[in-house]
């Protein structure tokens, strides 16, 4: 027999401590648009742990990354990465919320309820929140918490997740393929700028028709693949896939996954480069992603204990090599900021195709 046991589980509203969504959050979401839409000048900076396997540790490092966002908030704007859920391939620890005790049993009632304090918690900081939406059914439960969004290498070709991401209430990023191939991704930012209806999960749990209006924000992302694409080079050939789609030239580069070659140490090379091609004043480039957290690598799921400090999944630069990559960037940036005071993009904003 295929299905096993099948346990309840809560609705968003018994895990929600709000049913409003905050004014903070809201302003967020408008800064993370103003970004990408160059009518702020700053850069956004996505940056935080691959994926949340504790709770407390993750705090800690919010903590730090608040204080230090407050330093260079002139030039960026920092967004913690609070990731609950690991995409597989094939199979592996699939994050927090669907297995918060580590160790295959999958207590996702549990984990919804675990994962949402935390974005409640991590939110009280004042840093913005980002999310990568892996499973659509659960989106419900986070959402109101989230300020950036992603959709993965693994799930940018999905129409489910398209669809989710026209509906969502922020800017979302949508990641080139895990072969670096691109046309997918810009053809998802295509879709989910168009209205969708869609069958989804009220906040009670009731089943009923999502209707959405499209997401203006939606944007590209790159990630890279079996070879980088964050050299100039690279982000001329994205920007020229931009406008053959028909869409605005704004983009956010992960120095980590394909772009490091999953070698966490070659990440400061890669901001390097992008710090580079900033400061010569390409304004295209609205973001940059880095993974980082408290301590630097990262060990086995199967460590017994796993320390709260060392992230489970791809090795991540540890906070003190952090702080000279954000002081890069804002140095990078307020030099093209200047170049540009009034954060007025070269390229004017086209809407998207009809089609």
């Amino acid at each position: 027999m295929r299905m096993l046991d099948q346990d309840t589980l809560p609705s968003p509203a018994d895990v929600a401590t709000s049913g409003v969504v905050p004014d903070e959050i809201v302003r967020h979401r408008e800064t993370v648009a103003n970004v990408l839409a160059r009518r702020d000048s700053r850069l956004l900076v996505v940056v935080g742990p691959c994926s949340v396997h504790d709770t407390d540790g993750a705090l800690e490092y919010a903590h730090r990354l608040a204080e230090a966002s407050r330093r260079f908030a002139d030039d960026l704007v920092v967004v913690l990465r609070a990731y609950l859920e690991k995409p597989r391939t094939i199979a592996g620890w699939t994050g927090l919320v669907p297995d918060p005790t580590l160790d295959g049993k999958g207590d996702l009632a549990s984990g919804v309820r675990i994962g949402r304090k935390f974005l409640d918690d991590a939110a009280a900081t004042g840093l913005p929140l980002a999310y990568e939406f892996v499973d659509p059914f659960l989106a419900p439960y986070f959402a109101d918490t989230i300020s950036w969004g992603a959709i993965g290498a693994r799930t940018v070709a999905s129409q489910p997740h398209r669809h989710l991401a026209s509906w969502l209430p922020m800017p979302i990023g949508m990641k080139n393929c895990v072969s670096g191939r691109l046309d997918t991704a810009v053809a998802a930012v295509r879709a989910a700028a168009l209205p969708h209806v869609f069958p989804g999960a009220a906040a009670d749990g009731r089943p009923r028709i999502q209707r959405s209006a499209g997401n203006p924000d939606a944007h590209l992302v790159l990630r890279g693949g079996p070879k980088p694409n964050h050299h100039a080079h690279a982000v001329a050939d994205a920007l020229d896939a931009l406008t053959a789609a028909g869409l605005p030239h704004r983009l956010v580069v992960d120095a980590s996954h394909g772009n490091s070659g999953k070698d966490h140490n070659r990440q400061p090379v890669v901001v390097a480069d992008l710090a580079d091609q900033i400061s010569a004043g390409n304004d295209a480039l609205a973001g940059v992603m880095i993974e980082s957290y408290l301590s630097d690598g990262r060990q086995d799921v199967s460590s017994a204990p796993p320390r709260p400090d060392l992230s489970i999944t791809d090795a991540c630069l540890g906070w003190e090599r952090t702080l000279p990559l954000l002081e890069s960037l804002a140095c990078a940036n307020a030099v093209r900021r200047l170049s540009n005071p009034r954060g007025q993009a070269p390229h004017t904003r086209v809407a998207p195709p009809s089609t």
